[in-house]
Formats: structure tokens, C-alpha cells, sequence
């Protein structure tokens, strides 16, 4: 599996006891809704490579101590550190004004005070903040930054994104 048909899900962060059990790490809003997990993608030099999971158990929010099948212990110490990846298909669906950085690329931008401003290029995931990178017809940059005040309507059916941006802010690139 390609991994930009993926989408990141955590990583292996240690061991656990000597049986070969690992610590899966979560990177997610809702891990519990992956405590039914049956397989992962973990990320080795070669590529993508499917694990078959026997056994899942959360030990708090984020963190769940996972055996994984025909796994020897000594070969579960070489996936410490290592990605976890699941296929996009298996995200939960999003309604409203949440969405998946993936999903709104493309997307027409429409300012309440001017009008379609261009289109969505990338979300930039800055530590600090999320910034929305906007290509207008004229291959001008615009920097909008992703957060609940200014995003007024995501409309998936149509592909367009509704904001409020703040005064000045659209300007600053036009």
C-alpha cells in the first residue's frame, strides 16, 4: 500500500514486558475509536508492511499495549520507533466544520468580504498553529490560519470552504 493512501496513527514508542508486546502510541483526536483495531501499517525501509494485531488494550488516553501476530520478541524490539499508518478509507467520517487535512485540498476558499479568494493547495502543520495555504488565480500565496473562529462552512458536496478572515489579513497578499 501506497503511504499517501494512508494516514499517519501513531507510532512505537517501547516494548512492554518480555513477551514480545509493544506500546502503541496513538496520535489521533479519538483513540478509542481504534481499540477494535485487527491490523496495522507499520513503516519499515521497505515500505508499508500489514501486521495482523492479536491483542489491543488501552492503558490510558493514548497509549495501548498491542501483541502482534507470529511476532518473536526479540523481532518486536526492531519496531520500536517506528510509524503507524492506517488506509484513509478506515477514518471515521467527519461531519460540519471538522475535516481531515487530506480532504478540503482543492477546495475554493470564500471570503465573507471578498468573495471566492482561490483554492486550498496544503495545510501546513505548524506546531504552533495550522495554516491554510490558498493559491488564487494569480499563483498568489494566501496564509490563512485553520481555527474555529474563522472557518464558517465546510461544504464537501460542493468543495468549497466558507471563512471570515480577519481585517487586514487578506490583504496582506493581494
Amino acid at each position: 500500500m501506497d503511504k499517501k493512501d494512508c494516514f499517519y496513527l501513531g507510532k512505537i514508542t517501547k516494548p512492554f514486558g518480555y513477551k514480545g508486546e509493544l506500546v502503541f502510541w496513538f496520535d489521533v483526536d479519538e483513540p478509542l475509536n481504534y481499540k477494535d483495531l485487527q491490523s496495522v501499517l507499520i513503516e519499515l525501509k521497505t515500505g508499508l508492511v500489514p501486521f495482523i494485531i492479536e491483542s489491543l488494550q488501552f492503558k490510558n488516553n493514548t497509549d495501548a499495549i498491542v501483541r502482534l501476530e507470529d511476532l518473536l520478541p526479540d523481532a518486536a524490539l526492531t519496531l520500536v520507533g517506528k510509524d503507524l499508518y492506517l488506509p484513509l478509507k478506515l477514518l471515521p467520517k467527519l461531519s460540519g466544520n471538522k475535516f481531515y487535512f487530506h480532504e478540503v485540498i482543492g477546495f475554493d476558499v470564500v471570503d465573507v468580504k471578498h468573495g471566492n479568494i482561490g483554492k486550498i493547495d496544503a495545510i501546513l502543520d505548524y506546531p504552533a498553529q495550522e495554516i491554510m495555504q490558498i493559491v488564487n488565480e494569480d499563483k498568489k500565496e494566501i496564509l490563512i490560519p485553520v481555527i474555529d473562529q474563522i472557518i464558517l462552512n465546510v461544504d464537501r458536496k460542493n468543495s468549497k470552504m466558507e471563512i471570515d478572515a480577519p481585517e487586514g489579513l487578506i490583504e496582506l497578499y493581494l
